[in-house]
């Protein structure tokens, strides 16, 4: 009965909070007056204002009583393809891509719909048909669009965040037989996509992670060699 008598009074307290009417900087109200405010017991106020500690809302001076914490300034997450300058950056771009993009396909299994099975195999199809001097494009799109049909956002603005320069920056370390201009890179490259499309649009999500992870690790293989 406590904890929940508690759950309501961090409820009130946190949305005056969030809704800045108790402003950072300010002095909650004292036990007396939360008591009458909420007619709840000390020990139940002394929980919320606990929980409240906890969550990174206030903070208590011995003596002078909880005062209201500013809340951060939100951030967003974004990775620099200017800051991967060495061979040691671009494989552990490669790394987090691995882990990122698998889950992203088994997402996109997952949750496989019409419209984002349409795009991957859109983007499938539009790889295998480019041109040199687009591949790079065609290959950031194809691994976008299985981002997108996983219906996290999340995974999307990651890869945006990157951009292209994410299939450009392996491509500059690897060798010559790797280019998009070899067309036997090319057609494995192509299979391994159409692994992944396959498994994506089949609505098989342990094979699409599996897919996605196998080409990426021969991605990362290739820059090892």
């Amino acid at each position: 009965m406590t904890t929940t008598l508690a759950q309501t009074v961090v409820a009130g307290l946190k949305s005056r909070i969030l809704a800045g009417s108790l402003a950072p900087g300010t002095k909650l109200p004292s036990e007396a007056e939360l008591i009458e405010e909420y007619a709840v017991s000390r020990t139940v106020i002394r929980e919320a204002v606990t929980r409240l500690r906890a969550e990174g809302l206030v903070e208590t001076f011995q003596g002078r009583g909880s005062f209201v914490l500013a809340m951060p300034e939100p951030t967003s997450f974004t990775v620099e393809a200017s800051a991967i300058r060495t061979q040691a950056d671009v494989l552990a771009m490669v790394d987090f891509r691995l882990g990122i993009e698998s889950e992203a396909a088994y997402l996109a299994a997952t949750h496989r719909t019409k419209a984002g099975a349409d795009a991957v195999r859109a983007a499938l199809e539009a790889f295998s048909t480019a041109e040199p001097e687009e591949a790079v494009e065609a290959d950031f799109a194809f691994h976008r669009a299985v981002a997108a049909a996983s219906g996290n956002r999340f995974y999307l603005d990651l890869l945006d965040s990157i951009g292209p320069m994410m299939i450009m920056l392996p491509r500059t370390r690897l060798p010559e037989e790797f280019s998009p201009t070899d067309s036997a890179h090319v057609e494995r490259v192509r299979r391994e996509h159409d692994n992944v499309a396959a498994a994506v649009i089949a609505g098989d999500a342990e094979t699409a992670r599996a897919a996605m992870r196998v080409h990426l690790g021969n991605t990362r293989r290739r820059l090892q060699s």
